[in-house]
């Protein structure tokens, strides 16, 4: 305790450099950054999801498209990381473009993140009620069961994060750890009796399913991508979100080192797992082309394998690892909601920016997540084309986003501070390389046309953003936006260039 009392009263003195008392409670762990950043990006949601659609562009083969995508992931996560270790604050891209590019850009980045933040979490729980449970109540989901299931869902998430955030962790913790063992257990138990039971196709790691042979491996033309190409959706959907970690700074106890540390381990524990449970799904998958007009293929290749009582016993606990991710993104978007109202830069900032004295936690922007997420779904449930949209803007936004921080750390670089808690050191041109080199690839899967819809949206939020950022440039002109204690962090690069 002790020792946490003196590291905490450290931390609110780094807090301070940046300009902002600490007004949120230190209570989060190792562990618990972990579990953020695990959450988040939850392999259970983004398989379960996507896997039936891998299946139809690419086939079974396309599952050799994860390795790739969790390398690519990594190196973001390391470049990710230094930047969180350097300006350790809640506001995560907003706070670090800002600071180190301008407030103008950082308060669009922050816009962005914002757009990403309100959806995912609809396109998130949505899983729940249209994947998983219906094939674990046995009963026909239609459109009106699926919206009240996942309002229903979306609401119980907001009474954890608006009224207490050590048990929001406290619930977090444990189902990661449900699904950290959940996933182990569908590995093993799904290679050993598709082995015994002579169920085990080896054979399907390899085939395209009922994909065209012809023009399998091309990267595609101007407006579409090639069907093995589109493989590289499944891990561009899953391993996201890792960097949720930072934006719990001001509430982890030493977050220079434990959060970037909390986000490379999230991103190799999700990339491995993740690969043996898609390898021992596909390989139990018996005949790859009738699983792909499945609706849920996950579902029934483990309940055709398993068997109905361990089948429901290992879904529950999907369940409750996408009732986690949901949780985190949940307690992600307030954060933001609330870092950037705390600097009067969020539409209704002298609401938003309040810390609730009889449950320490930003209640009001909890609130305003609430009511957004649940008008999404209200607008959205009714039409699979628009939720599809969500899902492709939640995959889009994260990839503009990363190529964002990329760019900016290598405009930086050179200048920024080393502070012996998390440095790429030598291997900082590698990873750049490997980052940079992914993500141009990413992005240019986006070229296709199944994302039109998701680029509208992306235009419409941007539209919606730069009306206020005129509004805030209008009223109080560019020096208005200035962050604060701007002068600190030019200090410390300054410094740390000196020292370079």
């Amino acid at each position: 305790m002790a020792d946490h009392l003196a590291s905490d009263s450290a931390d609110a003195a780094e807090l301070a450099q940046f300009g902002y008392k600490q007004s949120l409670e230190r209570h989060t762990g190792k562990f618990a950054s972990f579990a953020v950043a695990f959450a988040f990006v939850s392999i259970a949601t983004g398989i379960f999801t996507t896997y039936g659609s891998v299946l139809n562009s690419s086939g079974p083969v396309g599952i050799w498209t994860w390795p790739i995508a969790v390398v690519g992931q990594l190196a973001v996560a390391f470049v990710l990381g230094a930047l969180a270790s350097r300006i350790p604050v809640t506001g995560y891209y907003y706070q670090w473009m800002s600071r180190l590019a301008n407030p103008v850009l950082g308060w669009i980045v922050g816009w962005i993140s914002f757009a990403f933040l309100a959806i995912n979490v609809v396109a998130v729980d949505y899983t729940i009620a249209s994947t998983i449970l219906p094939v674990l109540l046995n009963y026909e989901s239609t459109a009106n069961i699926a919206w009240a299931v996942t309002a229903g869902v979306v609401f119980v998430q907001f009474l954890l994060v608006a009224l207490s955030t050590p048990w929001a962790e406290r619930v977090n913790n444990g189902f990661v750890t449900l699904e950290l063992i959940g996933i182990v257990a569908l590995i093993v138990l799904l290679a050993i009796v598709s082995a015994v039971r002579g169920g085990m196709n080896v054979d399907n790691l390899f085939s395209k399913g009922a994909v065209a042979v012809e023009g399998f491996w091309h990267f595609g033309d101007l407006t579409s991508a090639g069907p093995w190409m589109l493989g590289f959706l499944l891990g561009a959907f899953t391993i996201v979100g890792f960097e949720s970690a930072a934006n719990l700074a001001e509430e982890t106890h030493d977050p220079e080192r434990v959060v970037p540390r909390s986000m490379v381990q999230a991103v190799v524990a999700s990339g491995v797992l993740g690969f043996l449970f898609l390898a021992a799904v596909t390989v139990a998958a018996g005949d790859p082309i009738v699983l792909a007009q499945s609706g849920t293929p996950i579902a029934d290749v483990i309940h055709s394998t398993l068997g109905s009582a361990t089948a429901t016993l290992l879904l529950l606990f999907v369940v409750l690892a996408i009732f986690a991710c949901g949780l985190v993104i949940m307690i992600t978007g307030v954060r933001l909601i609330w870092a950037m109202s705390r600097d009067e830069r969020f539409p209704g900032w002298q609401q938003w920016n309040q810390i609730s004295p009889r449950f320490h936690t930003p209640l009001k922007a909890a609130l305003l997540y609430l009511v957004l997420a649940e008008t999404i779904l209200a607008v959205f449930s009714h039409s699979e084309t628009a939720l599809y949209t969500l899902f492709s803007a939640a995959t889009l936004l994260p990839a503009v986003l990363y190529a964002a921080a990329v760019v900016l750390y290598l405009a930086k670089r050179k200048s920024l501070p080393q502070n012996g808690k998390f440095d790429i050191g030598r291997w900082e041109i590698p990873i750049l390389v490997v980052s940079v080199v992914w993500l141009v690839f990413e992005l240019s899967l986006f070229r296709d046309s199944s994302f039109a819809q998701a680029w509208a949206y992306v235009a419409v939020t941007l539209a919606v953003g730069a009306a206020y950022l005129g509004y805030l440039l209008v009223t109080r002109g560019r020096d208005g936006l200035t962050m604060p204690t701007m002068t600190s962090i030019d200090a410390e690069l300054g410094a740390g260039a000196e020292k370079g």
